[in-house]
């Protein structure tokens, strides 16, 4: 009974490492504008739950989880951020009603 509770748990713990996985692939579109701060934990996150070096044994995927659900709020955390700053900036600069700019000649 034991056996067959803990291959289920196994089981599952697989298909949420590999959903979070495909969730965070999916995020690599954005590794363009995300910096390197992004490529890092997006590489980090797929390469550390593909080597087969882990903190825990690899029928228990419970830290390669945690590593990708990390990498996954960090990118998600990092694209909004990015999109707060791209709507902050002004695409004129701005200039009192009334007045026109006035160009300098350059020296």
């Amino acid at each position: 009974m034991l056996v067959v509770i803990g291959g289920v748990l196994a089981l599952a713990t697989l298909v949420g490492a590999v959903l979070l996985a495909v969730r965070v692939v999916r995020a690599r579109r954005m590794l363009g504008t995300l910096g390197v701060g992004g490529k890092v934990a997006f590489y980090g996150a797929l390469i550390y739950t593909v080597f087969p070096v882990d903190v825990l044994p690899d029928p228990i995927y419970l830290d390669d989880v945690g590593v990708l659900a990390g990498a996954l709020i960090y990118l998600t955390r990092l694209a909004r951020q990015r999109r707060a700053t791209a709507a902050e900036l002004p695409s004129q600069p701005d200039t009192p009603p009334g007045q026109d700019r006035v160009r300098r000649p350059v020296p």
